[in-house]
């Protein structure tokens, strides 16, 4: 997930695929929550190895079936449920006055500042404060940038690479490590033994088997 304030991916259709949040993962303020990035020093959590430097971001459009389409889509299943691009995590008490494909980004930040106390996880990636902040600036948005599905899928691939997607492409990664990787940004997506990176951890625990994961990725990547 991308998420807790104090304290974690594009839909394979034209339109988003998805309506409600159904993430089962909690932000550490004591309300459940959708998704749990840890985000390079700023999330709650500890964060990845860092990219390496001479990995690009990717910068090209996304196909609707496109591998990393149908990865976003997979994750998107544990993470936002049929809420999609439009998804606030259900501990939410105070919701934003607007649909979040329709705020800005500043707008997002102002409901957040403005409802200290609750879970803020946002969109169909589910994106806490801190991991929204800083992939937002790793893609050079603005204030004024509207979270749109485009914009969110932009920002999902920030994290597709914080778990090494693009070394995984090149065959450099076992597809297992990718999955583990993954498994540690979005608290819904199982490890091998079937529970969260994060498992009991302010009621964290996955929403989709280890099987199920595992055959949707050897579906996407037929090998290694």
């Amino acid at each position: 997930m991308a998420r807790a304030d104090v304290a974690p991916l594009i839909s394979m259709a034209a339109a988003p695929l998805f309506a409600g949040v159904t993430g089962n993962t909690s932000e550490p303020v004591g309300t459940a929550s959708g998704s749990l990035f840890s985000g390079n020093g700023v999330g709650y959590f500890a964060a990845l190895p860092p990219r390496a430097r001479e990995e690009p971001l990717i910068d090209r459009p996304l196909r609707d079936r496109s591998p990393v389409a149908q990865l976003l889509s997979l994750i998107a299943r544990v993470e936002a449920g049929v809420a999609g691009y439009d998804a606030v995590q259900h501990g939410a008490r105070i919701r934003p006055s607007r649909p979040p494909t329709q705020m800005t980004l500043g707008e997002i930040h102002a409901w957040i500042a403005a409802t200290p106390g609750q879970p803020h996880a946002i969109g169909r990636y589910q994106f806490i404060p801190p991991t929204l902040r800083r992939v937002a600036q790793i893609r050079g948005f603005g204030p004024e940038v509207r979270f749109t599905p485009e914009v969110q899928d932009a920002l999902a691939l920030v994290l597709l690479e914080d778990a090494g997607l693009s070394t995984f492409e090149r065959d450099q990664m076992p597809r297992r490590q990718f999955m583990h990787n993954l498994a540690r940004i979005w608290a819904g997506l199982p490890l091998p033994n079937g529970r969260s990176y994060y498992e009991g951890y302010a009621g964290n625990s996955a929403a989709m088997s280890w099987e199920t994961f595992e055959q949707g990725v050897e579906r996407i990547w037929p090998r290694g």
